[in-house]
């Protein structure tokens, strides 16, 4: 397998990392600070406050990654992080918005200085992976951006957000995690199983992947092949929440966020059923 080319790559993918947690995390204190009622409903079976309280578990995780620190035991995959989120739901029972905001705001300052000191080369992540340590922290972007737009919407509040900041969480996190895992962890088996087909994702500011489905399994290469089912040009927002869940493919193929030709461009649809994400 050969590994697509990411943001995770550059010598300043770190730094810019930080830079953009740095301005997130800011906004993201603000909004659950402010949250009006902790019992809202967001995602799934979690409150905001529920969601607020995950998004610390995950800078706690990310930051113990880091830091060389144990991580808990766990699958990356629906069924296995849906279990030891419950877990960890269950053993913290905070939900007091602004004590959750004072929290998570302590947790970024921790996650910073440990990042600013990060020289290794990888570190030990969930299921035995193995990240660079710009992974991590393009990993947690991607948390605070997707929970900061769970809350958002829960509330009634705006969550811009800005097109190099998704593309840093899924060049920088995603694709790396993709890779790391295996190839069977984000898919749904049961739809997998019998589906075939290889993607040109073009993601805009950024590069090209080759996404390949193979009977269960998910690899990703290079860019640029033209022996692909359909290509895919991609508004990164747009696609960080199609991908996890949080939307619908029509609003954004309708807006011009995603663009999709090719020979076999319908297998596109089939691809959104089969991806499984945690």
């Amino acid at each position: 397998m050969v590994q697509a080319p990411t943001h995770s790559d550059a010598p300043d993918t770190m730094a810019q990392a930080r830079a953009a947690l740095r301005d997130v995390v800011s906004s993201l204190v603000t909004l659950v600070r402010s949250v009006p009622d902790a019992d809202c409903a967001s995602v799934g079976t979690w409150t905001v406050a529920d969601v607020a309280a995950h998004l610390s578990h995950a800078f706690r995780l990310d930051t113990d990654a880091l830091a060389g620190r144990p991580v808990p035991e766990a699958k990356v995959t629906t069924a296995g992080m849906a279990e030891v989120n419950a877990r960890l739901l269950a053993e913290d029972g905070e939900r007091d918005p602004a004590a959750l905001a004072d929290r998570i705001s302590a947790l970024a300052h921790e996650f910073d200085d440990v990042a600013s000191r990060s020289r290794a080369a990888s570190v030990d992540w969930l299921q035995g992976a193995r990240l660079p340590p710009p992974a991590v922290a393009c990993h947690l972007l991607e948390e605070c951006l997707v929970h900061g737009h769970d809350i958002a919407r829960a509330t009634g509040r705006s969550w811009p957000i800005q097109r190099h900041h998704a593309l840093l969480a899924v060049e920088g996190g995603v694709l790396p995690l993709i890779s790391a895992l295996p190839p069977t962890a984000l898919l749904n088996q049961e739809k997998a199983g019998s589906f075939r087909a290889r993607f040109d994702l073009r993601l805009r500011g950024g590069g090209r992947t080759l996404m390949a489905f193979d009977h269960g399994s998910l690899t990703l290469g290079a860019g640029g092949t033209r022996d692909v089912d359909a290509h895919l040009s991609a508004d990164p927002a747009a696609l960080m929440l199609l991908f996890i869940g949080r939307q619908g493919i029509g609003k954004p193929l309708v807006g011009g966020k995603l663009a999709a030709w090719g020979r076999r461009p319908w297998k596109l649809a089939r691809m959104l059923t089969v991806l499984s994400p945690p």
